[in-house]
């Protein structure tokens, strides 16, 4: 019974050793190809992540101050809307603009399918009740608009149709939005805004670009390295909205 346990014993101890040399044996992968490996894999994720999850977006105007200004760089979740609950009042969404849907705009949504929207004196009113103003929301101009020259300050009332919603600019003396163009079908919202993840303030006055473009390369470079400080809003970097 002893020299079964035993045998037994042995011939684990042998199948040990073997497994052991044969993995020894295995040839290690350079260190270039690990690297490679990662780097793909990481790619990989990257365009995923792109493609399905998350999307960059950069303003290209002021029609959202002071929430959000030119310059500043967003993520956008593309999934924030898949599951369950669907936009909300308040939300910051990135569109494709009904009018022409090869353009995306970012606006703030005010009122939901089946809701009556109406601007009386710059005044907006959802259902009959003043909607709430966001607390970047402003206006610049102390003028008052009539309707029949423009929807900026007197519009509606209108009810916003079933699977749309309507959307005002924070800087809602300058913006074109829902007033101008109608509401955005929900088909058309690519997501909502998350956060700022880079903030820079643009500047007239830097360089151009013109044939053959090395020399404007340089001034380009250098106009970057000396004014990266000032033109980098560090206060709005990782910003939640």
């Amino acid at each position: 019974m002893d020299e079964d346990f035993l045998i037994q014993d042995l011939k684990k101890a042998e199948v040990h050793r073997e497994s052991a040399r044969l993995l020894d044996r295995r040839p290690e992968k350079p260190l270039w190809r690990e690297y490679l490996e990662t780097g793909l894999l990481a790619l990989f994720a990257a365009v995923l992540l792109r493609l399905f999850v998350v999307s960059a977006y950069r303003v290209n105007s002021g029609s959202m101050e002071n929430a959000l200004y030119e310059g500043d760089y967003l993520f956008v979740n593309k999934l924030a809307y898949s599951f369950g609950q669907g936009p909300q009042i308040g939300d910051i969404v990135v569109f494709k603009y009904p009018n022409n849907p090869n353009r995306d705009f970012i606006k703030r949504i005010v009122a939901l399918p089946g809701q009556t929207v109406q601007v009386a004196d710059k005044t907006v009113y959802v259902d009959g009740e003043v909607a709430a103003i966001p607390a970047t929301s402003k206006n610049t101009d102390g003028r008052i608009l009539p309707g029949e020259l423009s929807f900026r300050d007197n519009f509606g009332p209108y009810e916003v149709p079933i699977g749309e919603y309507f959307v005002l600019g924070d800087n809602r003396d300058d913006s074109r939005d829902s007033r101008f163009w109608g509401s955005v079908p929900e088909e058309n919202i690519r997501g909502k805004a998350i956060f700022i993840y880079w903030s820079w303030r643009p500047d007239p006055d830097h360089p151009g670009w013109s044939f053959p473009y090395v020399i404007d390369l340089i001034q380009w470079i250098g106009w970057g390295i000396y004014n990266f400080p000032s033109h980098v809003r560090w206060d709005r970097l990782g910003a939640s909205l």
